[in-house]
């Protein structure tokens, strides 16, 4: 366990023997963890953690905690959800402190709602510590805010597929392209030209600016500027592979002025102004 954090004196939360914490561990960066994850990950005696949750992370645990992988990938054999959960309640009634390690928040098509409703129903104490859900923080890391006035004033986070692994039925595509001006799509590489088609049926422009961010926060983090005409042939020809994020919308256009870490690295700015509208020269 690394030992060169410490926490400020306070009362903190105790994991007790008994308790299920389900935990988001944010899009990847190890930084991006809650201080209540930290605290969590140092109490656990068992850690059920997901395909997602950065290795770097599970060295702040406990030396001596049992750390059991429950992760999914799509197409790949998986621990089905209902034995995740049930195992989470088995090890929760043997009087364990378990930590249950989510990438993400687990509210944030994480499934953490399902995870929490059979505990509940087992009698199994709970505590939510939510986390940085990768469509905030993976695009905050490519450099697109997800909401800025001069583009929207109103976002929409929907999953690129259901429980069966195709594209949510549900969804009104319509409504949805009609009613938001910035799409946040997650899991959706799989089914991007069903969704890519879905989009531009109704009424999205072609031209229409789209980003997909692979690996998001991590040091292997591949963003791709495109749009959602070309969509389906950039990416192909990019093969980028999940897990990633694809957003839409004239806010990707803030990349070309807000890639920090391209900034850092002695990059330039594409374009100070990429929405051509200007801003007061003392906000600029």
């Amino acid at each position: 366990m690394t030992d060169s954090l410490s926490f400020p004196s306070g009362p903190w939360p105790t994991l007790a023997p008994g308790w299920v914490w389900l935990c988001g561990a944010g899009p990847g960066d190890p930084g991006l963890l809650t201080l209540h994850a930290l605290n969590g990950l140092r109490q656990a005696d068992v850690i059920v953690y997901d395909a997602l949750v950065q290795p770097d992370i599970l060295d702040w645990a406990r030396e001596d905690a049992e750390r059991i992988f429950a992760g999914k990938r799509g197409g790949k054999p998986s621990a089905r959800q209902v034995d995740i959960s049930l195992r989470l309640v088995e090890l929760a009634r043997a009087g364990k402190r378990v930590l249950r390690l989510k990438g993400g928040d687990p509210f944030v098509f994480g499934r953490g709602g399902e995870e929490a409703q059979t505990l509940i129903q087992h009698d199994i104490p709970v505590r939510i510590v939510p986390g940085i859900s990768a469509g905030i923080g993976g695009l905050a890391y490519a450099g697109i805010p997800v909401t800025h006035r001069d583009v929207n004033q109103s976002v929409t986070f929907v999953t690129g597929h259901d429980q069966s692994g195709e594209t949510p039925s549900s969804l009104n595509w319509t409504a949805i392209s009609q009613g938001s001006q910035v799409l946040v799509i997650y899991m959706g590489i799989k089914h991007a030209p069903v969704i890519a088609k879905a989009l531009l049926n109704a009424g999205r422009p072609a031209d229409e600016p789209v980003a997909v961010v692979t690996q998001a926060t991590t040091p292997d983090q591949r963003v791709l500027e495109t749009t959602l005409g070309t969509l389906v042939d950039d990416l192909a020809a990019s093969a980028m592979q999940p897990p990633a994020i694809i957003c839409v919308g004239r806010s990707v256009l803030m990349r070309q002025v807000l890639d920090w870490q391209g900034l850092a690295a002695g990059e330039k700015p594409r374009n100070l102004d990429p929405l051509g509208r200007g801003r007061p020269a003392e906000q600029a």
